[in-house]
């Protein structure tokens, strides 16, 4: 079976082509499909070849979709109706749905959700203390990134011999999120009913006090349009101290920049507390995994978040790090916990998931 693996960004479109064996035999990232329209995609798409089966990767399936689904008029209907629950992220990939559709029509697609790992957290990790009447509405905790947190759990067993089953997901690129894993199972998870909980993000601020979004809507008068667009576009790292691009932090940082040091200084401080609450909720920890953009390349970062977690077995190895490259261990011999970097493949979980639909 070659299955084309769609997977859709606020910049970009990633189209991978994956066949037997999770061989990767073709890869292109495209614009975003408004300025590539249905000449250019169905130019992209010639390269390829024929393809068995597309999958779809997803943000919210909210209560009903907790497993990958073959998309139907049905099922397009109803995640179309989650869209408020990720305004930025379900319409890029519905409009991906509907361009694909009709460039394939006859190739079956199976949409594979980031919320759907998530969908095992104990009611304990999954419930606000909010009004009954709020819950009602499906206001809980979701999670997201799953396809990626799914994936890395898993490489963190099979890169240990089976040995690590209590798992600390890091998931850290423009959107960052972590996730705790006992034996291939998600029992918590920093990000909440949307994408904007948890950790520092690029351009995101994660968690903040609802106190201060109260405060700057009555006090300050801004609306709730102004409040929406400043958690998610200009705070996060942009917000304190200009720029999203961790390197440029790291490097500012090393040359005295005050304001960069301070950025560095915040994303780490959060990083480490999750990563504890994590471990917190796992009752103790075998392996830490770091992925994503910032998780792959930035040794800095790894090496920081490391240097707080010693209380908790954490030791990461200084030339193991720096020269990290691929699915590697940064951790010393001998050390109590396994840190590793591995490779964020999304296209490798959601092929999984679509052979898991059409056998």
């Amino acid at each position: 079976m070659r299955i084309l693996v769609v997977n859709v960004g606020s910049t970009s479109v990633k189209l991978r082509v994956i066949g037997d064996g999770d061989r990767l035999e073709a890869s292109r990232d495209l614009p975003p499909l408004a300025e590539l329209g249905r000449a250019g995609l169905d130019d992209e798409l010639a390269r390829f070849g024929a393809v068995d089966a597309v999958g779809h990767r997803v943000v919210h399936g909210g209560d009903a979709f907790v497993a990958p689904v073959l998309l139907d008029a049905g099922v397009v209907a109803a995640l179309r109706g989650l869209t408020d629950l990720a305004p930025l992220h379900q319409p890029p990939a519905l409009d991906a749905i509907d361009a694909l559709t009709a460039a394939l029509p006859d190739v079956p697609a199976v949409a594979c959700f980031d919320t759907a790992f998530h969908a095992t957290l104990p009611v304990a990790a999954s419930t606000y203390a909010l009004p009954s009447a709020w819950r009602a509405l499906g206001v809980r905790r979701y999670g997201f990134h799953g396809l990626s947190h799914a994936w890395t759990s898993v490489r963190a067993i099979e890169l240990s011999d089976g040995r690590a089953t209590r798992v600390v997901t890091c998931h850290l690129g423009g959107g960052a999120s972590l996730a705790a894993v006992d034996g291939g199972r998600c029992v918590d998870t920093t990000m909440g009913f949307t994408p904007l909980d948890g950790l520092v993000m690029a351009t995101r601020s994660g968690s903040v006090d609802p106190g201060v979004v109260l405060w700057l809507q009555q006090h300050q008068g801004l609306s709730a349009d102004a409040v929406a667009d400043g958690l998610e576009h200009a705070s996060g790292l942009v917000g304190l101290c200009g720029t999203p691009d961790m390197r440029e932090i790291t490097s500012r940082a090393a040359s005295g920049d005050a304001t960069a040091g301070t950025a560095l200084a915040v994303y780490v401080h959060r990083l480490r507390a999750g990563i504890a609450a994590m471990v917190a909720s796992l009752g103790g920890l075998d392996a830490l995994v770091f992925s994503g953009g910032v998780g792959e390349r930035s040794a800095p970062v790894r090496d920081a978040a490391g240097a707080g977690l010693g209380f908790l077995g954490v030791e990461v190895d200084g030339a193991r790090n720096r020269d990290a490259g691929g699915d590697d261990r940064i951790s010393p011999p001998g050390a109590a916990v396994l840190v590793f970097v591995v490779e964020a493949r999304e296209d490798l979980e959601i092929a999984a998931g679509v052979r898991q639909v059409l056998g």
